[in-house]
């Protein structure tokens, strides 16, 4: 059965394809990131989404928008809060026009990001665009999935993807 992955990256996106093939789910990925800053950062991690896309064979869907200016105001929580919902909706949206059975987001992997309000955030979109939302937490998996990424060469950001999440990491060193 195939499956929507919105990937935010191909260093979470690996061990997610994983754990979605081992139930016998068959990824087809999705770009959508329009937030990450600078366009080159961009530009970095959606190439590298397709070459780990065309190593494994899969299926890549892109929508290639970049318009960062709408993340740069708010504050963080409300920032992030906004990127998910965002991402999630039109993950959701496209995999109801497109007939998949379930969507899911490459986000639940990370560590770093809000996990409950992102399952929340696809849990009402599942019920606004009347697609399923298949849920696992992909936490266990995120060490496993960046040593793969870093054993394959991909490009390993160093922060979230916003304005601000790039500040906030660079401002520390």
């Amino acid at each position: 059965m195939k499956i929507l992955l919105h990937c935010c990256c191909a260093p979470c996106s690996i061990s997610s394809v994983s754990c979605l093939r081992s139930k016998e789910l068959l990824p087809v990925l999705f770009w959508y990131n329009p937030y990450i800053y600078p366009y080159d950062e961009y530009v970095q991690r959606r190439n590298c989404l397709k070459e780990f896309a065309s190593n494994e064979k899969l299926d890549i869907s892109i929508k290639d928008e970049h318009d960062y200016s709408a993340f740069n105001s708010l504050e963080k929580e409300k920032q992030c809060e906004k990127c998910y919902t965002l991402r999630i909706e039109k993950t959701a949206s496209k995999a109801a026009l497109e007939e998949f059975t379930y969507f899911t987001t490459s986000l639940l992997i990370s560590p770093y990001q809000n996990h409950e309000k992102i399952r929340q955030i696809c849990e009402e979109a599942a019920v606004k665009y009347s697609v399923g939302f298949f849920y696992m937490d992909f936490r266990p998996y995120f060490k496993e999935s960046q040593t793969a990424a870093r054993n394959k060469g991909f490009y390993m950001q160093k922060y979230c993807g916003c304005v601000v999440s790039r500040k906030e990491r660079f401002s520390k060193l």
